[in-house]
């Protein structure tokens, strides 16, 4: 019978949840030794990362290039330009990818990588700095980086001791460690975040107040002085079940909401001014603010709609919980 269709044979849950935390706890060493491990080798690497001009140049073989794709797909996200290039396709052209204005991060868990070595000529024929990730500190390829990272000893997770579990993992981690560390460095925002990122949920979730708010017009707005009666109009010609209460410059001075007409339900209600009856010290948002923040305010107070303020005091526009939902913010 072939390898590959060879029939598992059954054994107790136990064992498989057995073999499971094993594997975790193993894994979970070796990012704690990876830690203990880091040294001003690591410093330095971000201070090579943070001079580049160009872009940052992923490349590893087999696991070590699928670990790399992820690396290189952090670093492009997180505003410092990176792409993986194949060691193999190097070989054939595509170093050509590859300029003097760039940096290389190669991958390498033995550090012995054959496919690396046109990666390593090229590296130092045009003093292109390269930072390797390896387990080794006197491989060929730790030897010939400007800096070079080294991994820890750890038993790999495999029973067998062969398949890269801790050391993959570990590789990874240092990748997202690298990635942040630069993020920091460079003062990364969340605004900067949501220009890479404007599709999806995490689109969703950085966008602004100001991108979701009605403005303008739009905006239900009386004065202190204005005749419930047109208040009540203002209200249900706005839908949102609420008006601000401003002064001339347009500073709010309190709110109107539905619960507040049920509270002074009386026959001269319509008689009465909206200063009579407004609230004050409403909750209120910024416009530069996350949507995120004011669906968390409407849900924390039990509210459907927020005034955005200009300032902290100017009326801007309103936020309704239904814009969020429709934009896919939860």
């Amino acid at each position: 019978m072939a390898l590959h269709t060879r029939i598992a044979k059954p054994r107790p849950a136990a064992l498989d949840l057995d073999s499971a935390k094993r594997v975790l706890k193993l894994e979970a060493e070796g990012l704690n030794a990876l830690a203990d491990s880091l040294d001003d080798e690591f410093a330095k690497a971000i201070d090579v990362l943070a001079h580049v001009k160009g872009r940052i140049v992923v490349t590893g073989m087999g696991k070590s290039g699928h670990i790399g794709r992820k690396i290189a797909a952090s670093l492009a996200s997180t505003g410092a330009p990176a792409f993986f290039v194949h060691p193999g396709e190097a070989s054939h052209g595509d170093l050509g990818m590859v300029t003097q204005a760039d940096a290389i991060l190669a991958l390498s868990n033995s550090g012995e990588t054959a496919e690396l070595s046109d990666f390593i000529a090229y590296s130092s024929r045009f003093s292109i700095p390269m930072i390797s990730i390896s387990s080794r500190s006197n491989s060929t390829l730790a030897e010939a980086a400007t800096v070079s990272l080294v991994l820890p000893a750890a038993q790999e997770a495999c029973s067998l001791g062969l398949a890269p579990t801790t050391s993959t993992t570990m590789t990874l981690a240092m990748g997202d460690c690298l990635t942040v560390a630069l993020l920091e460095r460079r003062g990364f925002s969340a605004d900067d975040f949501q220009q890479f990122h404007p599709g999806g949920s995490l689109g969703n979730q950085l966008m602004k107040v100001k991108d979701l708010m009605h403005s303008g017009e739009a905006i239900p707005l009386v004065s202190k002085d204005t005749l419930m009666s047109d208040t009540l109009l203002e209200m249900t010609a706005k839908h949102f079940g609420c008006v601000a209460v401003v002064d001339e410059k347009k500073v709010l001075l309190g709110i109107i909401t539905d619960g507040d007409l049920r509270r002074h339900m009386t026959d001269d209600l319509i008689q009465k001014r909206a200063g009579d009856i407004m609230t004050t010290g409403a909750k209120t948002i910024g416009a530069n603010a996350l949507a995120v923040e004011g669906l968390a305010i409407m849900n924390e107070k039990a509210i459907t709609s927020l005034f955005v303020l200009n300032d902290e005091t100017m009326v801007h526009g309103v936020l309704h919980i239904h814009d969020c939902l429709r934009a896919g913010i939860v």
